[in-house]
């Protein structure tokens, strides 16, 4: 079965969920709350519907890791609802702090109803994840839903502390490239290697198995985000549905701001020389690309992919769902098209 068959399959069981998470949380007395939830995943609103509603790729891989392990994969269907809850309440959270209007192509939560009430839709949101994680509780053993319980915390924690950095590191000056990783590793990939985690503990796989999957989630967490960076300077906004200035007017050091400034070139004297402006950011990322920043950064990408397919080879004997999570790896790496 292909990735997108899998994708039809399992995807509209984790909409449903969401829809149900929300629904039962949030009474009618607080509808304009309960919008601006259904508003971010994409459901209300204008433009409303797929392109708003992002890839779900993190349910996604939980449910594909359960499947690659020991089908049926439904028994993880409530870890899977909650990853994406709380991926979206970080979605929200981060459009605050990075004062960034427009996601997936909309105004943000925040830029349509003002920083207090799009924190509260924040709270609220990483509080239904946990509602949705107490699901498990009717679908695996109590050992088991324990165990996610800890998992899932670690990855809040890991997510909270890379996001700080992130933060951190916007008025830092003597960041170099090693400094970099620590961030991702919080920011983006201890969530991805969660989804892998949990999707095959709840499908009952023994230790070595849940750490391999762990792995293989690490590293292609690691290699979103690097690719992620690459988007965000040279990608195509119209698919990304974000501009590509905003990483460099806001000071990101992202892994090719990092290249260029180890380079100590002209992309440096101009970094240092004082803030981007939008107009000028095209220009600043042509000349990232032309010392090197663009072929490194992609080449990391590309070496990162490699482990994490290394890591689902002893994870998992190939199978269909394995299969998928292959070619999903294999897909990250043309997102630039």
């Amino acid at each position: 079965m292909s990735l997108e068959r899998y994708s039809q399959k399992m995807l509209p069981a984790v909409e449903a969920g969401l829809k149900e998470t929300i629904q039962r949380m949030i009474p009618d007395d607080f509808a304009e709350l309960r919008s601006m939830l259904c508003y971010h995943l994409g459901w209300e609103g204008e433009r409303a519907g797929k392109e708003a509603q992002g890839k779900r790729i993190r349910p996604l891989l939980v449910l594909l890791c359960a499947e690659a392990v020991k089908s049926p994969w439904q028994s993880a269907l409530p870890a899977a609802v909650a990853v994406e809850l709380l991926h979206n309440f970080s979605l929200i959270h981060d459009d605050i702090q990075d004062q960034s209007t427009v996601r997936r192509g909309r105004p943000t939560v925040w830029a349509r109803w003002g920083m207090a009430q799009a924190i509260n839709a924040g709270d609220v949101m990483y509080t239904l994840a946990y509602a949705a994680l107490a699901g498990l509780r009717e679908t695996v053993s109590p050992a088991t839903a324990l165990q996610s319980s800890e998992i899932f915390h670690q990855a809040c924690l890991k997510l909270t502390r890379g996001q700080y950095l992130d933060l951190a590191y916007e008025t830092r000056q003597n960041l170099e490239i090693a400094d970099y990783w620590p961030m991702i590793e919080g920011k983006t990939a201890a969530l991805i290697a969660a989804c892998c985690e949990l999707g095959a503990l709840a499908a009952g796989a023994d230790a070595a198995a849940q750490a391999a999957f762990h792995q293989f989630g690490h590293y292609l967490g690691l290699a979103f985000q690097v690719l992620d960076d690459w988007l965000g300077l040279w990608g195509d906004a119209a698919l990304t549905g974000k501009s590509t200035a905003s990483d460099l007017v806001t000071g990101k050091k992202t892994l090719p701001v990092l290249y260029g400034l180890s380079r100590d070139g002209e992309f440096a004297r101009r970094w240092w020389s004082g803030p981007i402006a939008a107009e000028d950011a095209r220009s600043i990322a042509k000349l990232l690309k032309t010392e090197g920043a663009q072929e490194y950064t992609q080449s990391t990408a590309e070496s990162l992919n490699r482990q994490a397919l290394e890591a689902l080879q002893i994870a998992s004997p190939a199978n269909e769902a394995s299969n998928a999570l292959s070619e999903f790896a294999n897909t990250l790496l043309m997102r630039q098209m």
